[in-house]
């Protein structure tokens, strides 16, 4: 479990494909190391990864096809920055809001603008993802956690002030910039028990048996 308070941004070292997976290497910039052990999580983008492998300033962890798939870390090489948080322990201050660090889909960067010292920027979400999605709720980007300020369909507008830009790669976006975005787990829990029974049946395909079913189509 996470909180989307970033500790340091780091950045990929080595990229060794391995199969359909990836041995990623990540150079951790000032992130104490001095408490991780084998088998711990640390999110990287906002991706809950385990480490396999660490020293005092890198750790290693294998990264799944599934995980490629279902996030940006496709696009990345060496030297790409990451944003970095260890998981939380029991007694840490809770900042941010309940991360899992498991991605629900990828987002772009539509637009980049100043607001003062801060900064706004648009971000175009994934469809599916756009009824989790609440005007001052919370999202994770890259691991960062945010406000949303604004919705629009499935775009959402952020404000970043100066330390969050300083703190993480956020500072590092472009438009067209591709970002792991997390919804809150709240939501997505609470979309499931609303399903009440139908939670356990199979999900229902369109096709022209269930027309037939439920008196679309004339006999």
């Amino acid at each position: 479990m996470f909180t989307g308070i970033i500790e340091s941004v780091g950045h990929i070292t080595n990229l060794t494909h391995k199969g359909l997976d990836v041995r990623l290497t990540v150079q951790t910039g000032k992130l104490n190391m001095g408490d991780v052990a084998l088998g711990d999580s640390i999110a990287t983008n906002g991706v809950c990864l385990t480490v396999v492998e660490f020293g005092k300033d890198y750790y290693c962890a294998d990264v799944s096809a599934e995980t490629i798939a279902r996030s940006a870390f496709a696009d990345y090489a060496n030297g790409q920055q990451v944003n970095l948080e260890k998981a939380m322990q029991a007694t840490s201050r809770f900042g941010g809001h309940i991360v899992s660090g498991h991605v629900d889909g990828v987002g772009s960067i539509k637009s980049i603008a100043p607001r003062g010292k801060a900064i706004e920027i648009w971000v175009q979400a994934p469809t599916e993802l756009a009824k989790y999605i609440a005007e001052k709720g919370s999202i994770t980007v890259d691991g960062v956690s945010l406000t949303v300020n604004e919705v629009d369909g499935a775009s959402f507008r952020l404000t970043l002030v100066p330390h969050t830009l300083q703190e993480t790669i956020i500072g590092t976006y472009k438009t067209g910039t591709r970002v792991n975005l997390e919804v809150d787990v709240i939501a997505r829990y609470l979309e499931r028990l609303m399903l009440g029974e139908q939670a356990a049946k199979p999900a229902s395909k369109l096709d022209m048996a269930f027309l037939a079913e439920h008196g679309f189509l004339r006999k």
